[in-house]
């Protein structure tokens, strides 16, 4: 099983927890596309707090109690991220291999390495 497959079964197998945990708590009637994007947000906006005064070198070397924080954050990020997925019918790892496909294409690597600009002005 190549890599690509086992996170694939990796994250469906998160997802049937979650799926139970929302379940069991009787949440899923909250769980609207606008309310998952809106959490997701609000996740996001959380994350982005522990990096919001750092310097580049700061945020780079985190303190362990700092990084625990930021990992318990993203977990939540990934959390609503495939709440929303699931709700939508959007098959994650399929969607990000389909972005990438076309990132490559956008930013073809011989004009982009090492550059910042977006592809419009490659």
């Amino acid at each position: 099983m190549n890599a690509e497959s086992r996170n694939a079964q990796g994250l469906e197998e998160l997802a049937s927890r979650l799926e139970a945990f929302v379940e069991e708590r009787d949440w899923a009637q909250f769980h609207s596309p606008k309310n998952l994007s809106m959490a997701l947000a609000g996740e996001v906006g959380e994350l982005i707090e522990h990096f919001q005064w750092l310097t580049e070198a700061q945020s780079r070397e985190l303190s362990g109690e700092a990084r625990e924080a930021v990992r318990e954050e993203i977990a939540d990020v990934q959390i609503y991220l495939l709440l929303l997925a699931r709700k939508l019918d959007v098959d994650l790892v399929q969607a990000a291999s389909d972005k990438l496909e076309a990132n490559a294409r956008k930013y073809p690597a011989d004009k982009a390495r090492g550059s910042a600009r977006k592809y419009t002005d490659l």
